[in-house]
């Protein structure tokens, strides 16, 4: 069935959009979903840290001679903007790195030498091999820059609102051995 066959059918005939030619013209462009993540059950979400804290978190900390962060918050509000942002510059992913801030990271103390994530705006690029998600770099200040956002709220140092006494949600307990320091709660 043709296009205008079928905003024939979906129109139910109002006349404004039946001979509205522009609108049933219209090229249509299709593309194949790239989503690569789903949701998972909280079984899943425990199971994943619960190895990070075993298998990565005590050599971490071990290496820093503090707790390394174990989380990155960011409020929605931020969330949207960066990506009302980057799909204004044409992104159509965003690449999650693992970084670590330098030890005398200055402007938060309490950041330095710990873990983080920094979120890139990435551009899928067809190649002859396949798509290749590409950094997007914009002109910021007469120079090229990586588009990339920073700076949650680590835990630890800030793993709970001050405001908050009681149980506040996070995610479970893990008791960690520190293979010859003891224990930890986490």
């Amino acid at each position: 069935m043709s296009i205008r066959g079928i905003a024939t059918l979906l129109l139910c005939g109002n006349p404004y959009l039946l001979n509205n030619s522009k609108l049933l013209d219209m090229q249509v462009t299709t593309t194949k979903s790239r989503t690569v993540g789903k949701f998972v059950d909280s079984k899943h979400t425990d199971n994943v840290i619960r190895n990070y804290k075993q298998e990565r978190w005590v050599q971490n900390s071990k290496h820093i001679g503090k707790e390394d962060s174990l989380s990155a918050w960011y409020s929605v509000e931020e969330l949207e903007r960066f990506l009302a942002i980057i799909k204004e510059h044409g992104a159509d992913g965003v690449r999650m790195y693992f970084g670590a801030y330098d030890a005398d990271y200055a402007e938060v103390p309490l950041y330095a030498g710990r873990q983080t994530i920094v979120m890139v705006a990435t551009q899928g690029k067809e190649t002859g091999k396949g798509i290749v998600d590409k950094d997007i770099y914009v002109n910021t200040e007469g120079k090229n820059s990586i588009l990339a956002y920073n700076a949650a709220r680590l835990c630890p140092p800030l793993c709970k609102p001050k405001e908050f006494d009681e149980d506040w949600g996070g995610i479970g307990v893990t008791l960690v051995d520190m293979n010859g320091d003891g224990m930890a709660i986490l």
